[in-house]
């Protein structure tokens, strides 16, 4: 009987033998690893694309993996086209190919097409054993190995004892039921990132070494691989330091028994070679042990990583401090543009020494220095982290100066600098979101324009006070929430009736270009009303508002734009036809109910939640939109890697985990939340919760709002209350209030006092993120623990991101209900203010900010929606169920009315 060995073949046979230490698998003809890849498949160019396979062959590849899973690629028919001209490419084909995807039905169309015998990645117990012994018996006939996940039902594998659990079972179901081969197993015991900066983590490179010796000891036959890239998830941008770090890890995962690895095989560190110093560090992090120089492995890696950042495989690379042999101006300049404070108080006092006045070296070279910051920023050759940063080296100088300057002011009565601008800066009454609004006022700080920043709930008579006073030239608005477009017609009405001419800048996430021509401009006729659209606009906005020779014919300019898109709007809507409501209420969303069983709540009533891990809700953080805070366009992680944005994104990406791992460390939040399940039933369009089972004694009615849009081809007009059973079903509704916690103001504040905005807007992302990360950590727990229903789920976090479960969680303010006073009944029933600390603002906004609230809704039919336009006759029928006065409901329903009425609240 032949040797029990893995036996693969492209056009050539490839048996594993004890000859071959280590099987390199080529990773860079992946979608998901590599952005090059991606951009050849999307565009269609497989002809370069099929020469990405054939470096990797070339580079020493004898397997190579192919990855066609992205979510606007035809994943399936992209790897049937291209393994099917790969295989009439003999010097790539002659190696084995490894068909890779989270889809089965990709897996299987490329076993039908490629020749040879194939490894198949990967099949895994997440869906349950059935799932999993049907996929191994279909791989199994198509002749194929597999890799298997270590994954079941409770999720990814992450310690030790967890992969040698998962990888056992797995072993005996297919050895010993299915009748697999095992020299065709691999096993992928799943390399997590280490060095993150999250303690949890330290642990990982450790835990797949010692499953690796356990699976190779014990389950014979059995072989070991893994995506060697994930390790050094965290040091993306610096190649060396990530070479050296698979290098170190593989060094000792060979010994251990990993026989196999995707790797980038053309960059791959010999393990001799690195830099000892580097190679000491990696050894630290990989094997999770104190460093000798003290403190944590991760901080001592960190501490030398950017001596070897550049080219060479891990050659050290001394710091670069050529430039502090500069003349002064130039190294102020340096340190502005590459955000370095570390020597700036140094250089700003040489600097004053060798000026007339401490004013000159502002005027002279600091603002310089800012305005190539401005220059590049502009030219978008820099980004937003990079010029908070900016900012942040001049505030450090700045308040170097302050006392000097203050003491020739108090001595000779000198004047000030003179500044390009005076601007009054506000988040409007009811409003408490300011980020984007403290991003703004740094860019414009940065370009010499003097920021008179209000801060958050500012109400319109003080902004207009504090304006008139200091003689500003700009005032600046903002609001995240629906409301706060209210707030900003009223204001504007208030500066046309007081006889304000300057410009009115607005801005904010629930603002827009139309929003101010139709409903904020009209009310200001004697100055302009501009919507700006985020940071990197506002300075040319200003400037050409400003500028005595651009002033007229660019405010001419907006208006008649303006004109334009408020025509085109009315045009739009006007087209638009819409039901009466009785007519949209007539053809709601039909769900069968006859045979709904509502899954019941563990308990109904309010639960505290208080068991928060700042180290776990840090795993479900999306950071997608922590990136678009930051105005930096793209989809985390391939974000990183974006031939633009990628080198600013992974600075601002390190120092974001830097703080996050004090966050952790050190405790700075401390979150809580409460959750509640009521007994519910649908009336109508709304949703009446009831005190008990019996259904008897009604607690409260959450009221919804139904789509009057006229819909083709049989679609419904949808309200949230179709999605809840009727009377005489059982069924249930949630509620739930999350916050980070108040903590994040004063570390802002902080921040702030030491001239640092960049920190301060930092810590306002990051616990922003931790409250939606808690949403999603607690509607996790929902619905596999409290309420139940989806309790076979087996998601990754990040898994979470695309919503693939069962139940929404809809929130008031929200386009299915805009209705932001909704929050008042939810945050009655859950007693809110009491069990978390969250309030309401009179404006609805939460308070912290960094909060989040909603719905939960059960049935596994549900979906987002948004109710669009709605005519009147649906506001008087919501105004009347709510007991509302018309003229209240319509204040709060402003943004979705499709009537204007002379008695209706601007």
């Amino acid at each position: 009987m032949p040797e029990r060995q893995l036996r693969l073949s492209g056009l050539e046979p490839f048996v594993l033998t004890s000859d071959i230490p280590f099987v390199n698998v080529g990773e860079r003809t992946n979608v998901t690893g590599s952005a090059r890849f991606r951009k050849l498949i999307k565009n269609r160019d497989y002809a370069t694309a099929l020469e990405v396979a054939r470096d990797q062959v070339e580079n020493g590849a004898q397997i190579i993996d192919i990855n066609m899973d992205e979510g606007l690629i035809d994943s399936r028919a992209a790897m049937v086209e291209f393994l099917n001209l790969l295989a009439a490419e003999p010097d790539i084909a002659r190696v084995p190919i490894m068909i890779d995807s989270s889809k089965w039905e990709v897996i299987e169309a490329g076993l039908q097409c490629v020749q040879g015998k194939p490894v198949v990645n990967s099949i895994s117990m997440k869906e349950g054993v059935e799932q999993f012994r049907q996929q191994a018996k279909l791989c199994l006939a198509y002749g194929a190995a597999v890799v298997v996940m270590a994954f079941d039902e409770q999720g990814q594998a992450d310690t030790a004892a967890r992969k040698i659990e998962i990888c056992e079972r797995a072993y005996r179901i297919l050895v010993d039921e299915v009748g697999f081969p095992p020299e065709d197993i691999i096993f992928d015991p799943n390399i997590f990132a280490v060095a993150t900066g999250i303690e949890e983590h330290d642990n990982y490179g450790v835990d797949f070494i010692e499953a690796t010796r356990w699976i190779r000891q014990n389950l014979p036959y059995a072989h070991v691989s893994g995506g060697v890239s994930n390790l050094s998830f965290s040091f993306r941008g610096n190649e060396p330091v990530r070479e050296a770090m698979h290098a170190v890890f593989l060094y000792h995962a060979i010994q251990a028994g990993m026989d196999m690895g995707i790797v980038n095989a053309g960059q791959l560190a010999v393990y001799d070679q690195i830099d000892a110093e580097l190679r000491e560090a990696c050894e630290d992090v990989v094997l999770n042990r104190a460093p000798k120089s003290g403190g944590t492995a991760t901080e001592r890696l960190l501490d030398i990583a950017e001596k070897f950042r550049g080219d060479g495989g891990g050659q050290k690379r001394e710091k670069d401090l050529s430039w502090r042999e500069w003349p002064i101006e130039k190294r102020l300049e340096h340190a502005l543009v590459n955000g370095i404070t570390e020597y700036i108080e140094g250089d700003t006092e040489e600097a004053r020494q060798a000026a007339e006045r401490p004013l000159h070296v502002i005027e002279g070279p600091l603002m310089a220095g800012m305005n190539v910051v401005g220059d590049l920023f502009g030219a978008g050759k820099m980004f937003l982290p990079q010029v908070v940063k900016s900012a942040r080296v001049m505030k450090q100088a700045v308040a170097v100066l302050l006392p000097y300057m203050e003491e020739e002011k108090r001595l000779s009565g000198a004047s000030e600098r003179e500044s390009a601008g005076k601007i009054l800066m506000a988040t409007v009454k009811g409003d408490v979101h300011d980020i984007g609004k403290n991003i703004v006022g740094v860019v414009l700080a940065c370009n010499n324009y003097e920021v008179i920043d209000l801060g958050v709930m500012v109400p319109p008579q003080k902004i207009l006070e504090v304006a008139r006073a200091e003689k500003v030239d700009v005032i600046g608005l903002s609001g995240l929430i629906t409301p706060s477009l209210d707030e900003m017609v009223h204001l504007a009405a208030e500066m046309e009736r007081e006889g304000f001419d300057i410009p009115l800048l607005i801005g904010g996430a629930t603002t827009s270009k139309i929003h101010t021509a139709v409903k904020i401009a009209p009310r200001y006729a004697k100055g302009p009303a501009v919507y700006v659209t985020d940071a990197s606009r506002a300075v040319g906005v200003v400037s050409s508002l400003l500028s005595p020779a651009q002033q007229q014919a660019y405010i001419d300019g907006i208006r008649d734009d303006y004109a334009l898109v408020a025509e085109r709007h009315e045009r739009s809507e006007a087209a638009k036809s819409r039901l009466p409501l009785q007519a949209a209420r007539d053809n709601p969303l039909k769900l069968d109910w006859t045979g709904f069983a509502a899954k019941t709540p563990d308990f109904t009533g309010l639960k505290v939640v208080e068991d928060w891990d700042l180290a776990e809700i840090a795993r479900y953080i999306d950071w997608t939109p922590f990136f678009q805070t930051w105005e930096l366009k793209g989809v985390y992680p391939r974000i990183l890697d974006d031939e633009k944005q990628g080198e600013a994104a992974r600075n601002l990406y390190r120092d974001a985990q830097d703080m996050l791992a004090r966050i952790i460390d050190e405790a700075w939040f401390k979150p809580r939340a409460v959750v509640g399940f009521w007994p519910a039933n649908a009336v109508g369009d709304d949703i009446r919760l009831f005190t008990g089972e019996d259904r008897e004694h009604e607690l409260a009615t959450l009221h919804t709002l139904r789509q009057q849009v006229t819909k083709r081809n049989g679609r419904p007009n949808v309200a949230l209350s179709d999605f809840v059973a009727p009377e005489g079903h059982r069924d249930y509704v949630g509620g739930f209030v999350v916050t980070a916690g108040p903590e994040e103001q004063e570390i802002a504040l902080r921040y702030e006092r030491a001239n640092d905005d960049y920190g301060a807007i930092m810590v306002k992302a990051l616990s922003d993120r931790i409250a939606e990360a808690m949403a999603e950590m607690l509607h996790e727990r929902v619905r596999k623990d409290y309420w139940g229903y989806g309790a076979a789920e087996t998601y990754a976090p990040q898994d979470l991101i695309g919503e693939p479960y069962d139940g929404i969680r809809p929130a008031p303010g929200y386009p299915a209900q805009p209705d932001h006073t909704e929050k008042l009944t939810l945050f009655r029933l859950l007693d809110a203010e009491a069990t978390t600390g969250v309030t309401l603002t009179e404006s609805m906004a939460m308070w912290p900010g960094s909060s989040v609230s909603g719905l939960y809704i059960g049935h596994p039919d549900s979906y987002y929606f948004g109710v669009a336009k709605i005519e009147e006759d649906q506001a008087r029928d919501y105004a009347a169920r709510k007991g509302m006065d018309l003229a209240e409901a319509e204040r709060w329903l402003a943004p979705i009315l499709n009537y204007v009425r002379k008695d209706a609240v601007a």
